[in-house]
């Protein structure tokens, strides 16, 4: 076990009557590389009612299958190769996160902690599966990446406040020039604009009779009984040029959900709008979302309505929800106690489609590692299907590509416990000019394989949306010429 690292940390508290998540952002992210941005439009519970933006990394974790590397203040960077990455890669994490010893700010948000991803690579470190390896992949991410950042800007949208947290290494000298630097571009009254546009056609790693295909085989290992439910799933590309954070402040605006967030981390850029946990933890507490039960919406309340309650009834799509819900059951009593449904079969509404959603909870054992039960609940199986491990193999077998990111999660890790990450669906990952985004089907014995595929095409008709109005946008910027990220126009908050 490395040393302890205790962090100082000083907390500003600004009046923000004026700001907003995204301009905010705009502003930051071009005089700190690596920003993320998390924000939430489910305004249910008070909790849910602030954006994070965390910016300037103190120290990062991060696997690529058995090669860890991991950076941390005022020491030199490691890189090592781990012998069993099963059982070794989340105990890592854990030591790792432990090693940071940060002051309670006394307040009922995030204040600071860990920041990441795990890609559904991720699932041989938390399952007894194995992925072949030469499988072709989109982009070569790492399975796993998590942050400890400097600053940690809260916005509070109900108070209209600001809070900016700064966390430094007791053993060093805080930094009083970085601080106003920080304030000077935070109350700047301009942020940068860029364009956004498309180049060529869509493409896809399946055609539609390839991707029937794979479901139909799904369907024959269901009815053969080697799985009850499998998720087959299909991804899309698109080329295009300029920013695109357009898009996520497009796809934001169309599909509000509990989780929207932008990871920028240089290379490579996640962005999305998920409706799904993949856990909760909190306070002792562990949290499962499940969603299972698709229908399009039509774009009228009166056929909308219609539609939910033709949905409650669908023998099909309950089945589906139903065996779902009893693997997260079971997922979350394997550390949990007084598992129970406390909301079952939850009507839901969406851009573009309906959800069936159930609300799993369970008390934790004392002593029971956060990490530990994501491990046991990863990937969720509304992106893998029952039983999860073998849903897994006859994934890797069926899906000409590897999934990367797509069926992962992203999110906090507190160092106090709690656990916070969406699963990665809705969304993007931008790499080298192109954007990438997947969705799949739930097939059972009883699928009807042309309702699946039309499936995939209503889960993504948000995000198609999304480039189609990014780019109508981009075409009325006026570009000028600047620096790596042109082009560029300045506009007034």
């Amino acid at each position: 076990m490395s040393a302890a690292i205790p962090l100082r940390t000083r907390h500003l508290r600004l009046p923000a009557d004026t700001v907003t998540p995204v301009g905010l952002f705009l502003r930051l992210r071009d005089q700190y590389p690596g920003c993320l941005l998390l924000e939430s439009s489910d305004y249910h519970a008070q909790q849910n009612a602030f954006s994070y933006i965390v910016l300037d990394e103190l120290a990062r974790f991060e696997l690529r299958g058995a090669e860890l590397l991991e950076r941390l203040p005022g020491r030199p960077e490691q890189r090592t190769r781990l012998a069993d990455p099963r059982h070794e890669a989340l105990p890592r994490l854990r030591r790792f996160a432990d090693q940071f010893e940060a002051p309670d700010c006394g307040q009922p948000f995030i204040t600071g902690g860990l920041f990441g991803f795990m890609g559904y690579g991720a699932a041989q470190y938390c399952e007894d599966v194995r992925f072949e390896e030469a499988k072709p992949a989109p982009y070569q991410l790492p399975d796993a990446r998590y942050g400890l950042y400097r600053y940690v800007l809260a916005l509070n949208h109900y108070r209209q406040e600001l809070h900016i947290f700064e966390h430094t290494p007791a053993s060093q000298q805080p930094d009083e020039a970085a601080l106003q630097r920080l304030l000077s571009v935070v109350r700047s009254p301009v942020r940068p604009a860029f364009s956004f546009s498309l180049e060529g056609e869509e493409q896809t790693n399946q055609t539609d009779d390839e991707f029937r295909r794979v479901l139909g085989q799904a369907r024959q290992h269901c009815l053969r009984g080697d799985v009850f439910q499998l998720v087959a799933s299909r991804r899309f590309q698109q080329r295009f040029r300029g920013d695109e954070f357009q898009v996520y402040r497009a796809l934001r605006a169309i599909n509000p959900s509990p989780y929207l967030f932008y990871f920028d981390y240089g290379s490579y850029r996640l962005l999305g709008s998920s409706p799904e946990p993949q856990l909760r933890v909190e306070k002792g507490e562990a949290s499962i979302f499940p969603i299972a039960g698709t229908f399009r919406r039509t774009g009228h309340d009166a056929e909308d309505a219609a539609l939910a309650e033709k949905l409650v009834a669908d023998p099909k799509e309950n089945a589906e929800h139903v065996m779902l819900v009893d693997l997260a059951r079971n997922d979350l009593a394997r550390h949990g106690e007084k598992v129970e449904v406390r909301r079952f079969r939850e009507i839901q509404y969406y851009s573009h489609v309906i959800h069936l959603v159930s609300h799993v909870a369970a008390t934790l054992a004392a002593g029971t590692d956060p990490l530990v039960v994501a491990a046991d609940t990863f990937p969720a199986g509304t992106l893998s299907g029952a039983p999860k491990v073998r849903a897994m193999q006859l994934i890797d077998a069926l899906e000409p590509s590897a999934r990367g990111v797509y069926g992962g999660c992203l999110g906090h890790l507190g160092l106090d416990g709690s656990f916070n990450h969406a699963i990665f669906i809705r969304s993007f990952v931008s790499v080298a000019g192109t954007l990438y985004y997947q969705a799949g089907a739930g097939v059972v014995a009883k699928s009807d394989l042309e309702a699946e595929l039309n499936e995939v095409h209503h889960k993504l008709g948000a995000l198609r949306q999304a480039l189609r109005q990014a780019a109508k946008a981009g075409e009325e910027v006026q570009p000028v010429e600047v620096g790596d990220r042109a082009p560029l126009s300045t506009v007034a908050l």
